[in-house]
């Protein structure tokens, strides 16, 4: 096991901004959603009303249940093109929200693991052992930060 001062698991914590279900509002192509969430389950489709009802879900919990019940139309690509989409949508809650930027620069080196207990894709799963693609998100696009900041370019 990893020394817990060494990495930070963002959900339900002190870097719970990192979390698309932080009430940070998003906005994601010239729509305002609720959370980062919304934008990327309307990425999952084509169909407008599907969309709609996504982007007008009141929690992330109704979110879910909208792609759930549509899961027989997601878009076919949407395996391959899921991560680069979620790294677009947390650049973004980066540039809009300077708190949320604030944290990932805190964060410093640290690994960043998203700890759900349930997600082995972009989070580390009930086995501490998934993806975690979320966390790799946020620490790429950390270092592309202080990379940026670095150079004098932030």
């Amino acid at each position: 096991m990893e020394n817990q001062k060494e990495i930070i698991c963002f959900y339900e914590r002190e870097f719970y901004p990192f979390s698309n279900f932080s009430s940070f509002m998003l906005e994601w192509k010239g729509t305002l959603y609720m959370t980062s969430e919304h934008a990327y389950h309307t990425e999952k489709f084509t169909d407008s009303e599907i969309i709609r009802k996504i982007k007008e879900a009141r929690s992330v919990h109704d979110v879910f249940q909208i792609s759930r019940e549509y899961q027989d139309k997601v878009r076919p690509d949407w395996l391959d093109i899921r991560v680069s989409v979620m790294e677009e949508i947390i650049r973004a809650k980066v540039a809009q929200h300077p708190y949320v930027k604030q944290k990932l620069i805190e964060s410093g080196g640290r690994k960043i693991i998203e700890d759900s207990w349930q997600d082995n894709f972009w989070g580390w799963g009930p086995n501490k052992d998934g993806q975690n693609q979320l966390g790799k998100i946020w620490m790429k696009i950390r270092d592309d930060l202080l990379l940026n900041h670095n150079k004098g370019n932030v």
